[in-house]
């Protein structure tokens, strides 16, 4: 073989480029919606909530219930991988900002919210 005769020539060899890293989003997948789901729809027939936003942030994704559309949210169900380690990636946070659970399991946390039916004398 000769030098002119190269197996790929310059002009047609095709070069990759790394694509730009583009923050990923954090999810809820389809278990952890279903959880949340299923728990709003007992708050809407209860006649506790009546909307609900999700938010998918670079960091956290975020599960927000409203009285009414036009309040602020009454509570917020955020996923926090970032905070995993530490106190769990799951928190229910109030309309105050007050934290009133943490954990790693989301069916866990979420029975802070999940108000049973009881009997009043």
């Amino acid at each position: 073989m000769s030098e002119s005769e190269t197996p790929q020539s310059a002009a047609g060899a095709i070069l990759s480029f790394p694509s730009p890293a583009r923050p990923a989003t954090v999810t809820f997948d389809r278990r952890e919606l279903s959880e949340l789901l299923n728990l709003y729809g007992r708050m809407v027939a209860a006649g506790e909530w009546r909307d609900y936003a999700i938010d998918f942030l670079k960091d956290k994704a975020q599960f927000s219930v409203f009285r009414r559309s036009s309040e602020m949210p009454l509570y917020r169900i955020v996923k926090d991988p970032a905070a995993a380690r530490r106190q769990g990636a799951y928190s229910v946070v109030a309309a105050t900002g007050l934290i009133l659970k943490r954990g790693s399991e989301l069916s866990r946390v979420l029975k802070v919210l999940d108000k049973k039916l009881s009997v009043v004398g």
